[in-house]
């Protein structure tokens, strides 16, 4: 092995097509890029500045927003940079502190959403002792161990990627710095690598999923055998209705893409499955719970119809 040139950059294929469609492409998703930021920031700032949205579900959900920009920022401006340059690289370092907060912030987003499904449990099933339980240092301890979890389980593939050979060739077949498309590069050994983003990125993903379903069980049963009227059934559904889509929009793809560890799987179904996890579903998840959600389209219209009056 040491006879072998170690990498010390990679090239980064991206989604160039036709020239005649790259420019379109590049707006495209500049204006998804821009809208995520823009949505997601105001759900922030709203979170923050109006103390009625100080409770739980709304502090989770500043959470989400907050990955939802971090998110996008780590992925979508390298993949718009592919569209105007012919090569476009990034350095070795570069390319392992991406996987690192690529993984960081998308399992952090799982297991947050896992937390919320709890949040909806105990206010439909539990309304009573729903202060007690969700009182505000509990909400901080579970979102904590959230963002640590994730930050462990990050750390633990970007440093056993670090520590790959790679000798050549250095062509990632993606936009990002993904697990699988660096494992094709390697020229070592790369069954526990393989084995750890089976074993347990499957247990950081399907445990908050299971928790999910399981949490719905119990709501929608309580409803069953406790709830009659009418008024709390469709309570209880506005306030289930946009965490699901999330949760639908954020699990499909990902459920599809590293549920199967194998490197040998097309590329470009990867980067199709990537690019709606980071520049699609970012942008909507701030238009499903504002459009959804009675209190936080009162909050928004009431601060920015409030700003944009002063500024007039």
């Amino acid at each position: 092995m040491e006879n072998q040139t170690k990498v010390e950059q990679f090239i980064l294929l991206g989604l160039k097509n036709d020239l005649q469609f790259q420019y379109i492409t590049f707006g495209i998703f500049l204006l998804l890029y821009l809208a995520t930021l823009m949505g997601n920031g105001a759900i922030v700032m709203v979170v923050l500045a109006e103390p009625r949205l100080h409770k739980p579900m709304y502090f989770f959900l500043g959470n989400l927003s907050s990955l939802d920009i971090i998110h996008s920022t780590i992925t979508i401006p390298k993949m718009l940079q592919g569209f105007l340059v012919e090569l476009q690289t990034i350095s070795f370092n570069g390319c392992m502190v991406q996987l690192f907060f690529f993984y960081f912030i998308g399992g952090t987003e799982g297991i947050l959403l896992g937390i919320m499904a709890y949040d909806r449990y105990v206010a439909i099933c539990n309304p009573l002792r729903y202060t007690l339980i969700m009182r505000k240092d509990i909400c901080i301890l579970m979102a904590i161990a959230a963002w640590s979890m994730a930050f462990f389980h990050a750390l633990m593939h970007t440093i056993m990627t670090v520590h790959l050979p790679f000798c050549g060739p250095n062509i990632i077949e993606h936009f990002i710095c993904d697990i699988k498309p660096l494992l094709k590069l390697a020229c070592g050994s790369i069954h526990l690598n393989l084995m750890l983003l089976s074993i347990v990125t499957s247990c950081v993903v399907m445990s908050p999923f299971i928790f999910i379903l399981f949490s719905y069980f119990y709501i929608i049963t309580y409803l069953l055998f406790k709830v009659q009227s009418k008024s709390g059934w469709q309570k209880a559904f506005s306030t289930c209705g946009s965490h699901l889509t999330v949760v639908a929009l954020v699990y499909i793809p990902v459920l599809f893409n590293y549920m199967l560890p194998s490197v040998g799987t097309s590329s470009q179904q990867d980067m199709t499955i990537t690019l709606i996890y980071s520049a699609v579903t970012p942008v909507l998840n701030p238009f499903i719970y504002t459009l959804r959600n009675k209190e936080v389209k009162m909050t928004l219209r009431v601060i920015f119809g409030r700003k944009i009056f002063t500024f007039w």
